[in-house]
């Protein structure tokens, strides 16, 4: 029982931890992405022929 009370503030520490690295790395703009948004039109590809998913519902269903 009384490793309950070492474990307890340990894990609160680092979970602190973890949240202040997490609001520093978001205010240091780590999460800013300026890349990709322009050039995302230029990479977009259709599906692969044959790799349709078997569970896909398709527009027109054929009715048996």
């Amino acid at each position: 029982m009384s490793v309950i009370f070492i474990l307890l503030p340990a894990s609160l520490l680092v979970a602190l931890a973890f949240l202040c690295a997490f609001i520093w790395s978001v205010k240091d703009h780590q999460f800013d992405d300026e890349f990709s948004p322009p050039v995302r039109i230029l990479f977009e590809d259709g599906p692969v022929a044959g790799d349709e998913d078997p569970d896909r519902v398709h527009p027109n269903p054929t009715t048996i």
